[in-house]
């Protein structure tokens, strides 16, 4: 009898693959829309479960939040909510956020809490402002349109040089991977045997079959590259045409 692939394994959630809890501070979302006013960095906290660190912010309300600390963010710097300066840190409606500014986690929706561009060394630009709507430069190139209601937090996320620091030996990055719910290495099919992987066995490393699949494959043979024959049919009627 076979096995499950690794992926599929790692998607039923078992605890072998699952981030730990203890490791994580808690969801960090922009505050609620009812906390107005200017608040003050308590201090920068690193959190194992994310690549950026988390800044406590004393909130005008007299309470606590959590919030993504951006590039140049220190302790006791004052960070402005729903209304202020544009300052590094600061949490604005885009409407309010002048062209040309680097923003990062971004709310598709209005007040969703931040969805785009959470990573560390992440940063978004604002480019165009309209009556209805705003423009921003995804990480990615792709421009995309948001209400101006939509806010955004001014400056590019913070720890964006965690790439440039090397691991030096597989343990560390073990553990490092392992609070992010990621496989630290990924063996290849072709060195599995039969029963772990459809491209597993035979008398040398090779896969044996073709290696596209399509895309209404059952999930345990869904491996390799994928393969739809609709691209393949608009390809060819391009071609065609030409």
């Amino acid at each position: 009898m076979g096995k499950r692939i690794i992926s599929r394994r790692r998607g039923s959630g078992t605890g072998t693959y699952r981030s730990p809890s203890h490791r994580h501070h808690g969801p960090v979302y922009h505050p609620a829309p009812n906390v107005v006013g200017e608040g003050k960095v308590l201090r920068i906290v690193p959190a194992p479960g994310r690549t950026a660190p988390v800044a406590e912010v004393a909130a005008p309300d007299g309470g606590t939040v959590r919030v993504l600390a951006t590039a140049g963010l220190a302790t006791g710097d004052a960070i402005a909510f729903q209304q202020g300066k544009v300052d590094r840190g600061s949490i604005l409606p885009l409407g309010t956020i002048p062209d040309g500014t680097l923003v990062s986690n971004l709310e598709v929706k209005p007040f969703d809490g931040g969805r785009l561009v959470r990573s560390a060394g992440a940063s978004a630009l604002v480019v165009a402002h309209t009556a209805k709507e705003v423009t921003v430069q995804l990480p990615s190139g792709a421009f995309k349109q948001f209400l101006p209601t939509c806010r955004a937090q001014v400056g590019a996320v913070g720890g964006g040089g965690r790439r440039e620091r090397p691991i030096i030996k597989a343990g560390k990055k073990v553990w490092a991977t392992r609070s992010l719910a990621r496989a630290a290495f990924k063996v290849r099919g072709v060195a599995m045997n039969p029963v772990n992987h459809p491209f597993g066995g035979g008398a040398h490393q090779h896969v044996g079959r073709p290696s596209t699949v399509s895309s209404g494959t059952w999930p345990g043979a869904k491996v390799g590259r994928f393969s739809r024959s609709t691209r393949k049919k608009r390809a060819r009627q391009q071609r065609g045409s030409v």
